[in-house]
């Protein structure tokens, strides 16, 4: 290991959870992103991962990750962003992804696409749930939640299936980008997952948020096409299926589950810390 990486290391500090992570990279990117959006607009407001949210007295909140992926920028290992998005009112309006080592810059617009590099982009149409590539992570549980049911191989859809190792930010992203079909994620904050979330929707991709899924978590899904129900029927499944209970069942959005009760909503993209960085809407 380079003495680099060995400092990087070593002056890491624990946060939510002993793998979690803050380094003095993670301080001074978010300084530097904040001294140049607050000297350009003083008044908004700022939603930020390492503890400088403040209220603003405009209508606008930047919601910043100034080190998407500190764990892989530590060891080395590609897979880290910065991500930056903007919301007014409440709503994500724009948003941007920067990946360093790649090279690469997503950004969108509300209401006016999504692009990589600067050139348009948009999702594959996958046919079937069957056929598509379905990316996840692991994040940092809580310390007090059981293992996720998305640890255990078995309850992954039916379908190609990578552990996307890189920030939830640029993962997102890449879904609009047709690199991957879908993606889920449980746990993940507004930094994570704002800008990223824009792009693919921006893309052309869809959303969803699981309320009580895994646990007392929240799971954001994104995917291309048609292929989002299935996806959202199959990890609902799973998760009743490694944690079987009472054999009573209730109805939930159209369709009977075993004993526990989760609500499935159309996930909107805010700057709402309490949701998960998604404003909720009820599916029907």
């Amino acid at each position: 290991m380079s003495p680099r990486r060995r400092d990087l290391r070593a002056s890491a500090s624990p946060k939510t959870s002993n793998p979690d992570v803050v380094t003095a990279a993670d301080l001074e990117a978010e300084r530097i992103v904040l001294e140049v959006l607050l000297g350009a607009r003083p008044d908004d407001g700022v939603l930020a991962e390492e503890s400088s949210s403040r209220q603003g007295t405009s209508k606008v909140t930047w919601i910043v990750d100034p080190l998407d992926g500190t764990t892989n920028f530590i060891y080395g290992y590609p897979g880290f962003a910065v991500s930056i998005a903007a919301s007014l009112e409440g709503a994500v309006v724009a948003g941007v992804v920067n990946d360093p080592i790649a090279g690469e810059t997503f950004a969108a617009t509300l209401g006016g696409g999504a692009t990589l590099n600067g050139e348009a982009i948009a999702p594959n149409a996958a046919a079937s749930l069957g056929s598509a590539l379905v990316g996840t992570g692991f994040g940092f549980p809580r310390a007090s939640a059981r293992p996720r049911p998305a640890s255990s191989p078995s309850c992954f859809p039916p379908c190609a299936t990578s552990d996307a190792a890189a920030a939830p930010s640029s993962i997102a992203a890449t879904v609009g980008a047709g690199r991957l079909d879908a993606y889920f994620e449980a746990g993940l904050k507004p930094w994570d997952c704002a800008a990223g979330l824009l792009a693919a929707e921006e893309a052309g991709c869809a959303s969803r948020l699981l309320s009580q899924f895994p646990d007392q978590e929240r799971t954001l899904v994104i995917a291309s096409g048609a292929i989002l129900d299935a996806l959202v029927a199959r990890l609902l499944d799973s998760d009743a299926q490694a944690h079987p209970a009472a054999p009573r069942s209730k109805k939930v959005a159209g369709r009977t589950t075993r004993s526990r009760v989760y609500r499935s909503e159309t996930a909107v993209v805010s700057d709402d810390a309490a949701n998960g960085g998604v404003r909720r809407e009820r599916s029907a």
